[in-house]
């Protein structure tokens, strides 16, 4: 039995999409019809591998929180009994969205035909990273399938909350900055030529800082739109050149010698490697396995490279904390507790307590920047508008002088 997307008429005329589970299109379209549907389309879900599934499905993806929802239902039912493939069946009924309710559906039509968990999540590598698949499949083999999808619901509870917590932290500062802009450009153009207006037909000698602000409100007026679409293009172009490999390993690089930028980063992507991979270990992936798929997990492509480096080190006899330390890119914090974990044989635990550390030290980061960034940007607001006010300012108390 497969899943098949279907597309179809109802009695009033509105056009309905949906999943329905059969052996042919046929018998779909025949369940359609007892319904009281008219099909247009039948296809199935699962045909095919890769991008091409994803886009029958309306682009593959699906959201990290989405996936995590997901994960844990999956965790709970079979934690209760419930066999995987039935498992998803009451996970994709209580789906709101279309998309998440066919890749749910889909996964559960392989496994049904005789196909392993990890190869029918394997249809849907966008929506189903490698590390999700090649956890499930551990657990599968030996026989912890319900530890496993508690591990991984867990973890991707916790890399969403992370996420969730770099992009808003991102956004704040973000529109402040395009707000604080757009403020003092809009004084700038619209409000300081009418004020400065009155100054024109004074035959007087304006104060230095009075010309510079007339120059820059009349540079803004005549070549503003000119430089809002440079930037834009300028945008663009960048995004354009960073999908070029060689441009982002490059800027990766430089990313992280950067003073706070680069310490941002290198203990984010400790983070996400020590948490990916202590979930690796914990389901019994074996260890280059585990740094392998663990390393892709790492957005820099310098410290991904280096994280190669130190697999293939650690392949020729190298243990994982020097071949770490040996690449001097690693926080050392994270490098002592795996070393610790190594000598103890308790690498699972020691991986995740350098995960919690690392992401505790993420969220302080992010707190004091964001405390100095506040004040900051107010201080730069407030200092280019006094510097506006007193250029309005200094011509009139002159005039008040020449007056007395």
């Amino acid at each position: 039995m497969g899943a098949f997307e279907y597309s179809a008429v109802d009695a009033a005329g509105k056009t309905r999409k949906g999943v329905l589970e059969g052996d042919t299109p046929r018998q779909v379209r025949q369940q359609l019809r007892e319904k009281g549907l008219m099909p247009l389309a039948v296809n199935p879900v699962a045909e095919g591998r890769g991008k091409s599934s994803g886009r029958r499905l309306g682009g593959g993806r699906i959201q990290a929180s989405d996936l995590a929802v997901v994960t844990r239902q999956l965790a709970t039912l079979v934690r209760s009994g419930i066999v995987l493939e039935e498992a998803l069946g009451a996970v994709a009924e209580q789906a709101e969205k279309p998309r998440l309710k066919s890749v749910l559906m889909a996964v559960r039509s392989r496994i049904l035909e005789g196909y392993a968990a990890d190869r029918a999540l394997g249809e849907f590598p966008r929506v189903f990273p490698e590390l999700y698949r090649a956890t499930l499949a551990a657990g599968e083999q030996a026989g912890h399938l319900d530890v496993v999808l508690e591990r991984l619901a867990d973890y991707t509870e916790a890399r969403q909350q992370l996420q969730q917590k770099v992009f808003l932290a991102l956004l704040y500062p973000v529109l402040l900055t395009v707000v604080a802009f757009a403020v003092i450009s809009a004084l700038l153009v619209y409000v300081v030529p009418q004020v400065v207006e009155v100054f024109a037909h004074i035959d007087q000698t304006l104060p230095a800082l009075t010309v510079g602000l007339i120059a820059v409100s009349d540079f803004l007026q005549a070549h503003g739109l000119v430089l809002l679409l440079l930037a834009v293009g300028g945008f663009f172009l960048a995004r354009v050149l960073l999908k070029r490999e060689q441009i982002r390993r490059r800027v990766h690089r430089h990313l992280l010698y950067l003073p706070l930028l680069g310490k941002f980063i290198r203990t984010l992507d400790a983070a996400r490697f020590a948490r990916s991979f202590s979930i690796m270990i914990a389901s019994g992936v074996p260890v280059l396995e585990g740094l392998k798929i663990s390393s892709r997990v790492v957005a820099n492509l310098t410290l991904r490279e280096a994280l190669e480096r130190v697999r293939t080190k650690v392949r020729e006899g190298a243990s994982i904390s020097k071949a770490m330390q040996a690449e001097g890119y690693f926080p050392p914090l994270t490098i002592h507790l795996i070393a610790s974990g190594e000598a103890s044989s308790n690498l699972e635990q020691m991986l995740d307590r350098a995960a919690a550390t690392q992401e505790r030290e993420t969220e302080t980061v992010i707190s004091a920047t964001m405390g100095l960034f506040e004040p900051l940007m107010i201080v730069v607001m407030g200092g280019i508008i006094l510097i506006i006010v007193l250029a309005i300012l200094l011509p009139i108390f002159e005039l008040n002088q020449l007056v007395q």
